[in-house]
């Protein structure tokens, strides 16, 4: 199966600044973009360059491509079954706006033909929504239209936080 999955966000703000939002990923604490507080945090082997391996969760990958301020791809190395990459770029629109845009484009194969439409694709694209509203927050100090969660993504959010304290090797606190 062919995927192509695109979420963006117009943001008032200079290209600079957003830039410095993707330079910020995986940073702990100083992370401005990724929405760590529902979501597995995102770590990498060593600091955000080309070479890093990590990822977050179950979901693991590679940066293949990094220009600082202005764009990284991650190439998917897991889970199985998902062949390609996804990435941010910083494409400015005028001196005081910019979109912050992310592409997914992979093909599937195995279980993940199935996984993805039902499980990873909704929560892909609720963690994609609620990192933009970070970025948004991070320029502007609000957000105009926060992302809400559907029924559905609620659920699997649930589900996967018991299989999580489930987990052989999960730290006690999350049993």
């Amino acid at each position: 199966m062919g995927v192509y999955n695109v979420h963006e966000r117009l943001l008032a703000a200079g290209e600079k600044d957003v830039g410095a939002l993707i330079d910020s990923l995986a940073s702990g604490e100083r992370d401005l973009l990724w929405p760590g507080r529902h979501w597995s945090p995102m770590e990498f082997d060593r600091p955000l360059g080309v070479g890093a391996v990590g990822g977050h969760g179950p979901v693991r990958y590679t940066v293949s491509g990094y220009a600082p301020g202005r764009w990284i791809r991650f190439r998917f190395t897991g889970p199985r079954g998902f062949h390609g990459f996804h990435e941010l770029a910083v494409l400015p629109v005028d001196e005081e706006h910019t979109v912050l845009h992310h592409t997914l484009t992979m093909t599937t194969s195995g279980l993940s033909r199935f996984t993805w439409p039902l499980a990873w694709r909704p929560l892909h694209d609720a963690c994609l929504e609620d990192g933009l509203d970070r970025a948004e927050l991070a320029c502007t100090g609000t957000v105009a239209r926060p992302a809400r969660w559907s029924p559905y993504v609620r659920l699997l959010q649930s589900l996967g936080a018991r299989f999580e304290r489930l987990r052989p090797g999960a730290p006690a606190e999350a049993r």
